[in-house]
Formats: structure tokens, C-alpha cells, sequence
């Protein structure tokens, strides 16, 4: 079986505006074929045949039918979901048909699209009103059995319609009347006694049923249509496929457990159908992922602005004129009178005036005379007319041509075959489902055996006393289990409540749903050691490495009457550099935790302890004030004897600087000293009287003091420079220290 498909976009505007028809005339009959072909009869509507529902907000919907030759199939959408239907639709025409376009409402108000229309059903016209529009146009007319002085049937054009007084009794009504050209000549038809009329002229028939149509779907404000326009000939099967918003597929799962026996897993989807529409018998998918889905404005009109370019040579069009020169060149005149007559038409030489050639209304040598000027006239306006046809109808059918090949894309692979899901899961129902509108159901997809131990899991940061019941199952089942609830039962009563993330299939899982009242754990935590396991010197940096190491202590005690199988879940803290040591090894580790397993019989007591360590690298730059730290690190047993050394060699240092730095100290203690008593003599001097003995005594005193400041100035600035020279040289010993 042979198919075309197309990949939508669509064409049309809008539902409805066709070709808007005037008066009727000759030029438009010859066009009416073709318009009464497009606007076929709308074909019965689509029912959908498949839903394919994710777990991203979308859902696949397909719908497929018969048709016959050229159809209309009309579709309602709400408008929220017709961005998302030009963005996703596919059409399908088997047995050699086409797509010929999809049309679909504007947003414009329905008062403008009406108005678009031959024929206006704007204000709810009357029947005269509806007449009225189409003065000129040829009708069929079918009168009532009892219309007085007119025959069954009358056929002519509209002229008009005006009202007329009657009398009825004694007194007189208005009546409104058809004025109508018919074979006969002018004939005037009450319009109370028309049973029947019909335009002759098919276009208005389809503008009309079109403006129908636009009325009937403006009901529901909040629809929008969608017109599939259909090609080919004889009974053929089409469908449509689109993606569109719809509520996410979800599941719940019943788990239950009994002694001896594998866990059974029965699972349920739960499906909404939100849509307006019945679901009967449709072949429903699910698909366990969530592939990436946008919305898109493809429905509003969108503009760009675009600049507005000046021509750049607009001033050099303007004509520039010229004044002559004051004398005339006859020569140059009479060349350009020759030039002038051999560009006069008719080829004579000469314009064919009576009294300039010779020749009166005639052309020129061995040329015939023109023909009147109005047949020329009209010759030339056919022979346009005819080649402005010719041309038009080369460019229509160029443009036809390239659309055609633009749409064609029967050459591209069908990308939506079965199987076709890379890492989904398909879950496809059996058999057909029907759900009536604004329904949900649930459907079963699951129903196994699954491999399971019953375990009971402790988290101090859950439950701080009693560990969880919980069991844990490896995914035998062969499906992908979406998210979802769990109730677990025990053998047929109800155990718990719990819930699984998404499992893969094959993959490992905990599920915990009620407290394990039977074992108690009591965690622990002991005080944490350091020790120095190395000390390094690179360049006067000193790093030290110092093991932590932590222990927590679990312990146990199961006073059930059944054996435990224990899981304690302990924090993971490798991202801290922690590692286990002394400790078994975990039978489970995540992101988050390690998983420890143990065995705890019947009335047991025991304990778990978790140790764990981690190294703490500590660095120190040696400096001149950092003696005691110098003798912290030498007294360190993991200290090399070289670093040791090295470190009493900076400590001798340090001590001929510090000699020089005391040494220096006094001297200046011994200046300030010196300097206090002068400024006391020299008080002393100025309350003295010269003439008194003590007066010579401080100047003698003063004079011996400026002695020994002398010397004394004289040895600071030695013992200046021998200082920097030694805080240097230990400076420089420290940075330049390594092992």
C-alpha cells in the first residue's frame, strides 16, 4: 500500500476565508469549477484510534479513517493546543492520495471573518437581507403550490428587493418583494411565497456554506478549527498524528509478601482523557521518560522591523535642464532634424500628415496604410490580454510546481516506527481502550514475581531508635517501574505505605514502609584521636600530616522472635576525605551514605562499629619570632635528625641576634637615661645663680654626660648594623630550611 505523508505546515489562514465573490460575472464562472472542487463536503470527523501519553506533559494522539475522492475533515481544538499542533502535526494519505492543505482560525473576531465573505451573516440578516447582497447573480426560484399568477419554478437574475404596501382587509401591510430578470423581462415575486432558492453560481454556494460553517464553529469561543483538505480519488484510508499538552501517566504499585515466597509486584497506570472527546477502542501506549518538549508561538503573527532605505542616487533622477547659447550652429540643427524624423514611427521618414510627405494618411515608401486607429486599439488589447493570461497562468503553474516539490517528503524515512524509543520504555496496552471525556481509569502494566530479602533499615537522622521494615528487591520484572506509591501487604493484610523513585530494570532497590518494633540500635560516638605522622620542610614551609580518626559504635539488640537482617545506613563522607579502615566493607554505597549489612539472630545483642580516618595537612612559614615554634617542631619524635639540625643551627643564630638585640637595648636604655638627667641639669642651671659653687658643679656634669652620649651614640649605631646583619642572616637560614 502505497502512502504520502507530509510533515505539516500549514497553509491557510483562516477556516472559511476563501475567495471573496462580488457580483457575479463571466470571468468567475470559469473559476467557479475549481472553488466548488476545494470546498468539498466535510468528511465524517476523525475518531482517534491511538494515545501515546509521557512523562513530560504531552501526549502522541493519531487519528485514522476513510474518505472518498477529494475531503474536508474538520477538527476542534481548544486554542491553547494549537501552537503545539502546528509545531507536531503529521498527515498521512494512502492508495496514492495527497495533502492539499490544512486551514485553521485565525484570531481575528468573528464579526471581521464573516465580513470577509461574499455573502455577510454579520447582525443576523433576514432572508431580504441575504437576497439583497447578491443583486446580480442568477438564482433558481421554487415557488409555494399557492402563489397566485406565478409558475412553479421562475430562474433569473436579482435586481433587487423593496417593499410594497398590500391590502389585507381594510387596512394595508408591508410585504417585501423580489424584483427578478427573467427570460420574460422584469418580474416581481413576493418573498412569502418563495419556497425555495438557489444560487446558480457555485462559488456563492461555497462562500455561503463556508460562512456557515465559521458561525457553526464560533459557537465555542474557546475552539479553534482545523480544516484537512484531502486529494485523490475512491475510498482511501488517512490519519493525523499531532503532539499536544495532556496531563502525565502515573503509576502505583502494590507489593505483597509472604513467608517462603517471592514478592509479587503488580503495578498500575493511572490515565486521564481531559479532551471533549470519547475515547472508544484506541490503542494506547505509555512511555516510561520524559522526552524534552517547548512551546512555541507559531499561531500569533509575528512582525520584524525592518529599516527604510533611501535609493542612494535618488537626487541624480531629477531631470537637470540647460539654457542654450545665444547663437545658433545650422549645421548641427539640420543633423538633428534627420535624427529626429528616422525615429518617427511607421517607418516612413517623415510624419504621415497631408502637405508634409506627399503621401496623406499613408505610411511611408512600400509600406501599407495603418488601419484605423480603434481597431488597432483593440488588436493590441487582445494580444495583451492574451499574453498577460498566457503569463499568469506559466507562473501559477511554475508556483504550483515548486510547492509541489517543496511537499513532497514521501522520500524521508518514517522516524516513528515500533522500537524507535532509544533509552524509553514502551508500555503497550493489550488490548483497546475506551474512556469517556473528562475520565480517568486505571489500566494494570505490571503483574510479577520480583527477587526480594526482607531487610530492616536504620538511619539515625529517620528514626533515632528503631530501624525500619523494608525489603530489598532487585527489578526482575522486565519493565522500567516509573516513580510512584507503594502498599505493601502481608500475605492479604495492609503493611505499610511506601515509595520507589524510577527503577531500571534489573536494577537494585530499598523500600522501607513501617517501624521495626522488634530491634533496638543505640549509636555512639567515641572520642577521636590525632596523630603526626610526618613533618616536612620545603623552604623554610613547614607541613605536618596528622591522622584523624573517628569511630561510631552501633549497637544492637533484637528482641523479636525472628532472625534480622540489618541495614545501617551511615554517612557518606568521602567528599571530606574520610575513608573506612578496620571496618567491613559496605554492601552498599551511594552519593550520600554507605549501607552496612549485618545479621542480628533472635534475641541478640551485638554491636558495629564504623571507623573511619583522615589525613590533615597543616603548614607554618618559619619566622624570626617563630622560636617557639622552632622548638615545638624539634621536640616532634616524626621530625628527621637533618630537620632537627637544622632547626638548633637557626636557634644559634637566633641567639647571636638576640645578644646583639639586648646588647642594643641597653645602649639605648642607657642614652634615654642620659638625656632625662640633662634636661634635669639643665633646669637646675637655669634657677642657679652663676655666681653660686653648684652652678660650675652641673656644668661640669652636663660637659662629662655629652661624653658618654657620644660614646655611646657612636656604639648604637654599631650594634644597629650588627643586629640587621643578624636578624638577615637568620632570616635567611629559615627560608632557605629543608629536609
Amino acid at each position: 500500500m502505497r502512502k504520502q505523508w507530509l510533515l505539516v505546515a500549514p497553509l491557510v489562514g483562516a477556516v472559511g476565508v476563501g475567495v471573496t465573490v462580488g457580483v457575479g460575472t463571466d470571468k468567475l464562472l470559469g473559476a467557479a469549477d475549481a472553488v466548488a472542487k476545494q470546498d468539498v463536503k466535510p468528511a465524517v470527523t476523525l475518531p482517534i484510534t491511538r494515545v501515546v501519553l509521557f512523562n513530560s506533559g504531552v501526549g502522541y494522539f493519531s487519528r485514522s479513517g476513510e474518505v472518498v475522492d477529494d475531503a474536508r475533515v474538520d477538527l476542534t481544538f481548544p486554542e491553547q493546543d494549537i501552537n503545539d499542533l502546528l509545531k507536531s502535526m503529521v498527515l498521512e494519505d494512502f492508495n496514492n492520495g495527497r495533502i492539499a492543505a490544512v486551514s485553521y482560525d485565525s484570531r481575528e473576531p468573528i464579526s471581521r471573518t464573516l465580513s470577509s465573505f461574499a455573502i455577510n451573516l454579520n447582525n443576523n440578516p433576514t432572508f431580504a437581507g441575504i437576497v439583497s447582497q447578491m443583486r446580480g447573480e442568477r438564482i433558481e426560484v421554487v415557488m409555494t403550490p399557492g402563489a397566485t399568477n406565478q409558475p412553479g419554478k421562475l430562474s433569473g437574475v436579482i435586481v433587487g428587493v423593496e417593499p410594497q404596501k398590500e391590502a389585507k382587509g381594510n387596512t394595508t401591510v408591508d410585504v417585501e418583494v423580489l424584483n427578478m430578470w427573467c427570460a420574460e423581462g422584469l418580474r416581481s415575486v413576493k418573498l412569502t411565497e418563495i419556497q425555495q432558492l438557489k444560487f446558480s453560481n457555485p462559488v456563492i454556494e461555497s462562500e455561503f456554506r463556508r460562512a456557515l460553517d465559521v458561525l457553526a464553529l464560533s459557537h465555542d469561543s474557546l475552539k479553534k478549527a482545523v480544516s484537512l483538505h484531502f486529494a485523490g480519488d475512491g475510498k482511501r484510508k488517512v490519519q493525523v498524528g499531532y503532539v499536544i499538552e495532556a496531563p502525565i501517566w502515573k503509576t502505583s504499585y502494590r507489593l505483597v509478601m509472604a513467608e517462603k515466597e517471592k514478592p509479587y509486584l503488580q503495578g498500575w497506570a493511572l490515565v486521564e482523557n481531559p479532551t471533549d472527546e470519547d475515547w472508544a477502542g484506541v490503542k494506547m501506549a505509555l512511555i516510561s521518560g520524559r522526552p524534552i518538549s517547548f512551546r512555541m508561538d507559531l499561531y500569533n503573527p509575528l512582525y520584524i522591523n525592518r529599516p527604510t532605505v533611501e535609493p542612494e542616487l535618488f537626487a541624480s533622477l531629477r531631470p537637470v535642464t540647460y539654457r542654450g547659447g545665444f547663437k545658433g550652429d545650422e549645421k548641427q540643427n539640420a543633423v538633428a532634424l534627420e535624427s529626429l524624423q528616422k525615429a518617427m514611427p511607421m517607418g516612413g521618414g517623415k510624419p504621415a500628415a497631408a502637405g508634409f510627405g506627399g503621401r496623406g494618411a499613408g505610411g511611408g515608401p512600400g509600406m501599407p496604410a495603418p488601419a484605423a486607429p480603434e481597431a488597432a486599439a483593440l488588436r493590441l488589447a487582445d494580444a495583451s490580454d492574451h499574453e498577460q493570461y498566457e503569463a499568469r497562468k506559466k507562473h501559477a503553474a511554475d508556483v504550483g510546481r515548486e510547492l509541489g516539490n517543496r511537499l513532497a517528503t514521501g522520500s524521508v524515512g518514517n522516524a516513528a516506527t515500533a522500537g524507535a524509543l532509544g533509552d524509553f520504555f514502551q508500555y503497550t496496552i493489550d488490548h483497546p481502550v475506551s474512556l469517556a471525556r473528562q475520565k480517568s481509569a486505571m489500566l494494570p502494566i505490571v503483574g510479577k514475581e520480583i527477587e526480594g530479602q526482607r531487610v530492616s533499615i536504620y538511619n539515625v537522622n529517620v528514626q533515632k531508635t528503631h530501624p525500619l521494615l523494608g525489603l530489598k528487591f532487585k527489578n526482575t520484572s522486565g519493565a522500567h517501574l516509573n516513580q510512584g506509591p507503594i502498599t505493601v501487604f502481608e500475605g492479604s493484610v495492609y503493611a505499610g505505605d511506601t515509595r520507589v523513585l524510577d527503577v531500571q530494570p534489573n536494577e537494585e532497590r530499598l523500600v522501607s514502609y513501617a517501624i521495626d518494633l522488634g530491634t533496638e540500635v543505640d549509636p555512639q560516638n567515641t572520642p577521636g584521636s590525632q596523630k603526626i605522622t610526618s613533618v616536612k620542610a620545603v623552604r623554610g614551609i613547614v607541613t605536618t600530616h596528622t591522622k584523624l580518626t573517628e569511630e561510631k559504635k552501633y549497637r544492637i539488640i533484637n528482641r523479636s522472635q525472628t532472625d534480622r537482617t540489618l541495614l545501617i545506613e551511615h554517612a557518606n563522607r568521602t567528599n571530606q576525605q574520610f575513608k573506612l579502615v578496620d571496618t567491613e566493607k559496605p554492601m552498599e554505597d551511594t552519593p550520600d551514605l554507605y549501607r552496612f549489612q549485618t545479621a542480628v539472630k533472635a534475641g541478640e545483642t551485638k554491636s558495629f562499629t564504623v571507623k573511619e580516618e583522615r589525613d590533615i595537612a597543616t603548614t607554618i612559614t618559619l619566622t624570626n619570632s617563630a622560636e617557639g615554634q622552632i622548638r615545638y617542631f624539634i621536640s616532634l619524635s616524626e621530625a628527621s635528625p637533618a630537620l632537627k639540625q637544622k632547626l638548633k643551627d637557626a636557634l644559634e643564630l637566633k641567639g647571636t641576634w638576640d645578644v646583639t638585640q639586648r646588647e642594643l637595648s641597653q645602649v639605648v636604655a642607657d642614652l634615654n637615661r642620659l638625656n632625662a638627667d640633662q634636661d634635669r641639669i639643665r633646669k637646675n642651671l637655669r634657677e642657679t645663680p652663676k655666681e653660686a659653687e653648684v652652678y660650675q658643679t652641673y656644668l661640669k656634669k652636663l660637659s662629662d654626660q655629652e661624653k658618654e652620649i657620644d660614646g655611646l651614640t657612636t656604639k648604637q649605631k654599631k650594634l644597629m648594623g650588627d643586629e640587621f646583619t643578624a636578624r638577615k642572616k637568620f632570616d635567611d637560614y629559615l627560608a632557605n630550611i629543608s629536609d
